[in-house]
């Protein structure tokens, strides 16, 4: 249950070519217009097990929303687009966002438009009902060159005119690279933020992933309001090695250093954040669905 999320990414990116029960007093009264929902990376290895089994646990848990990371050869989970929508459906759930690496072999260069390949990843994201098309990753050979980075965002930018077409948003998912390198004396997280057209491309905060990397997510709210569209909502702890390598890992929400609470309230405030993605993984003494039980009560009574 120690899979390095950075490994899966980039493996990814080469691939590419019964109901919990609250006393209502527990809780505040629910934000509006909020979506509170699951990175299924989370549960990771149970999707890969047992995937409808461990849907049938979240939404027990009451979970209504969930993110995937895993589309893999047109497939989600092993299930074909249409088929995964009926899944969720059938258990009253929903998928507005999924993580998929947009690399460069996503265009085509002697066509000037992305491949058919990419393009159908947005059609299958419209038909599971998807809101968002995600990549969670940036080449290190993306990011090494100011000019070969601010070419790819504008390919950021085109990929989302190609999802507006079909009713879709790109976004991108920050790790900790981002803010542990710069280029041109600028953090490359901030030449991202300065070279996509919010219009087009959404930005998914993760405040844990930057944390090792000196990413601070209240500052970066406050730097940047109204740019975030998406949340990833985490905890963090002190660990001998760390899920980005940097001595720190997740944990449950409110148990660890980082101050949760305050970041999701001041995304709701002026951050521009409308769907607050839960995402552990690392699970200390408990399993991955316990931990996300134990994380959507904790939401819960912070009024999510």
């Amino acid at each position: 249950m120690n899979t390095s999320r950075r490994s899966f990414l980039k493996k990814s990116t080469i691939a590419f070519a019964g109901t919990a029960l609250f006393s209502k007093s527990m809780f505040a009264a629910p934000y509006k217009n909020e979506v509170l929902g699951l990175q299924l990376y989370s549960v990771r290895d149970d999707m890969k097990n047992d995937p409808l089994g461990t849907l049938k646990q979240l939404a027990a848990i009451g979970y209504k929303n969930v993110e995937h990371a895993n589309y893999v050869n047109g497939k989600f989970y092993g299930y074909s687009p249409t088929d995964f929508k009926k899944v969720l459906d059938d258990l009253g759930l929903k998928m507005p966002s999924g993580h998929t690496v947009m690399g460069k072999q996503a265009w085509n260069d002697a066509t000037k438009d992305f491949t058919d390949q990419w393009k159908q990843t947005v059609a299958d994201a419209a038909t599971v009902g998807q809101q968002y098309v995600i990549s969670p990753w940036l080449d290190e050979s993306l990011r090494k060159n100011y000019d070969d980075l601010l070419s790819f965002l504008d390919l950021f930018n085109k990929c989302g005119e190609l999802c507006k077409k079909s009713g879709l948003k790109f976004g991108y998912h920050n790790h900790d690279f981002e803010f542990k390198y710069s280029l041109n004396n600028q953090k490359i997280y901030d030449i991202i933020l300065k070279h996509t057209d919010p219009a087009l491309v959404a930005q998914q905060l993760d405040m844990g992933n930057m944390y090792g990397a000196g990413g601070r997510a209240l500052e970066i709210l406050k730097q940047y309001p109204g740019r975030f569209e998406l949340l990833h909502v985490k905890d963090e702890i002190k660990s001998a090695k760390g899920e980005m390598n940097d001595g720190y890992e997740s944990t449950v929400l409110g148990k660890g250093i980082l101050p949760v609470k305050q970041i999701v309230d001041l995304a709701k405030k002026s951050g521009g954040t409308s769907y607050y993605i839960i995402e552990q993984e690392s699970y200390q003494d408990k399993t991955p669905v316990a931990a996300a039980k134990e994380d959507f009560t904790v939401m819960k009574k912070w009024g999510y």
